[in-house]
């Protein structure tokens, strides 16, 4: 079983409201690695079963 089918779609309506927590910029959905991007904190926020985690101290920072 891949990631895909583990991992619940996010819906569509979430990602349009969505910000960055920390520079309230936008943000992509990186559906591969199941995050959300912020590349002006240069921070990948994880997605768990569905659930955006938008903390700083749980996301992944960017390589440069």
């Amino acid at each position: 079983m891949d990631k895909e089918e583990k991992e619940p779609p996010v819906d569509p309506r979430l990602l349009e409201i969505l910000v960055c927590p920390l520079t309230r910029g936008p943000l992509t959905y990186d559906r591969e690695h199941g995050e959300l991007i912020s590349p002006k904190a240069g921070l990948a926020y994880p997605i768990r079963n569905g659930i955006p985690i938008m903390l700083a101290e749980e996301a992944r920072v960017l390589e440069p």
